[in-house]
This record gives structure tokens, C-alpha cells and sequence, in this order.
């Protein structure tokens, strides 16, 4: 427990010893704080008593755990070459058909909507080739050649 206040208390200059109330008791004189300044013993928070100090990393440990480390990775890499994703690779289909941009629609929108399960960003690539497009900016209303499917 800290100690947050050690003043002394004095009789209040109001209330005066030996004076009784009119119900005949006496009443024990009223302490207040005097004008002494407040002085704080420690800082208020606690701590645990445990030793707080250092242990040092012994040679052994850093080896135990680089060795961890490794087997993480290379693990990590194993999973990753042998236990990849499953099944077939989703191609760009190979019919072409001509659609029409609309408005707000971005090459990424219209590859979604013509070749939904495609992978997007071969479907703008091939849609790109076949218009022969530099940039990724389209128009309301322009035509395309675009694989379907």
C-alpha cells in the first residue's frame, strides 16, 4: 500500500473542545487538512516483486531457434510446391464474340461480365491484343472483340 498523505490533522477553529449541544453530548472536535503541502511516498504503481533482470541468450538457444526457424521455411516450401491448389487452371476461352462497352464500365468490368469464370486479368490482357489497345481507358458506347464463355 502506498502512503499518499502524511499531514497532520488540526481542530477546525469552529468547533471548540468542552462546548456542548443542546442534547448534552459532546461532539469530537471537527480535524482538517492545515496548509502543509502534500508529500507522496513512491509512485502509486505496483510491481511485482520477480527479478526483473536480463537472462542472457546462450549460444545453444540461438542454434535451437535458427533450427526452428528453418524447419518453418522449408515446410512452408513444401506445402507451397506439393500441396498446391487442386484442380484445372481456369483458361481464357477461345470464342470471340463482339460487345459493346456501357457506361462507367472499365476493361476489368467488361472481361468480368464476358468471361465470368476466367481469370480477369487474362481475359483484359487477351482483350487488349485483340483490339490492339495501349491503354485500359474505354468509351460508352465502343465496340470490342472480346472472348466469351
Amino acid at each position: 500500500m502506498t502512503i499518499l498523505d502524511t499531514r497532520d490533522f488540526q481542530a477546525s477553529p469552529m468547533v471548540r473542545p468542552g462546548i456542548r449541544p443542546a442534547d448534552g453530548r459532546r461532539r469530537p472536535p471537527v480535524r482538517r487538512p492545515g496548509g502543509a503541502p502534500m508529500r507522496y511516498r513512491g509512485t502509486g504503481v505496483l510491481m511485482s516483486r520477480a527479478s526483473h533482470r536480463r537472462r542472457p541468450i546462450t549460444p545453444a538457444t540461438t542454434v535451437l531457434l535458427a533450427l526452428v526457424a528453418a524447419g518453418i521455411t522449408l515446410w512452408l516450401g513444401l506445402v507451397a510446391q506439393v500441396g498446391g491448389v487442386v484442380g484445372t487452371s481456369a483458361t481464357v476461352p477461345g470464342e470471340l464474340a463482339v460487345v459493346q462497352v456501357q457506361t462507367g464500365e472499365t476493361l476489368q468490368h467488361v472481361a468480368r461480365r464476358v468471361a465470368p469464370d476466367a481469370p480477369v486479368s487474362q481475359v483484359v490482357e487477351r482483350i487488349r491484343e485483340l483490339n490492339q489497345l495501349d491503354t485500359a481507358a474505354l468509351d460508352a458506347g465502343q465496340t470490342l472483340i472480346a472472348p466469351i464463355g
